[in-house]
């Protein structure tokens, strides 16, 4: 047996079928650039608490954080649940808690933020990574990649997910949505790294809706 699989089964590397839900501080390269580091602190720490919060109140698990970033899983432990309605409602949640954030900073401190989402669903590794004595539970896989890539092309206040997701949702073309809510479905978008475009789905910013 390959050697490789062996270390994984010794590592308790399971594979399962969820949701992946990325979300992003837009503007914080601005922002960081714009005040002082003891400032930045706490609003990184007031952005953390909302889309913590709306991935828990959704029955997610937060699994990493970077910088402006979070990474978080929709069904991992669920037998039979892949997550997607939750992942979608926890976005929405996202969205709406951080509008008047944004707008407070954008009053007080002069300062243009906003937050844009990425989600995809399929299988994904679930284990311990990281070096020695620091290895933390993790997501691994193409899913991941691919939720990354789509919350980089999200505009702020937006949320695009693949057509697995929406699949799962059952949103009809172009039509309501999930839970009532507009859905529009976007041209084929080319993700960085991958040979063909995929199919995308949207919760869109006002800026989408008008257009």
């Amino acid at each position: 047996m390959n050697l490789k699989i062996l270390d994984a089964r010794r590592r308790q590397v399971e594979t399962t079928r969820a949701t992946v839900l990325f979300v992003d501080l837009r503007g914080y390269t601005r922002l960081a650039e714009q005040l002082v580091a003891e400032l930045v602190v706490p609003l990184l720490d007031e952005f953390f608490a909302v889309v913590t919060a709306a991935t828990e109140a959704n029955a997610g698990q937060v699994f990493h954080t970077a910088g402006d970033s979070m990474m978080a899983g929709f069904g991992v432990n669920v037998r039979g649940a892949a997550g997607a309605r939750e992942a979608v409602a926890a976005s929405r949640a996202m969205l709406q808690r951080f509008a008047p954030i944004a707008a407070r900073w954008q009053r007080e401190l002069s300062v243009d933020t906003g937050i844009g989402v990425g989600i995809h669903l399929g299988d994904v590794a679930v284990g311990l990574l990281g070096p020695p004595g620091r290895q933390a539970p993790t997501l691994v896989g193409d899913t991941v990649n691919v939720a990354a890539r789509l919350c980089s092309r999200a505009r702020a206040g937006e949320v695009l997910f693949s057509s697995m997701v929406a699949t799962e949702l059952d949103a009809g073309a172009d039509g309501p949505g999930f839970d009532g809510n507009t859905c529009l479905r976007l041209p084929k978008v080319a993700l960085r790294g991958r040979v063909e475009p995929m199919d995308v789905w949207c919760v869109p910013a006002p800026a989408r809706v008008a257009v």
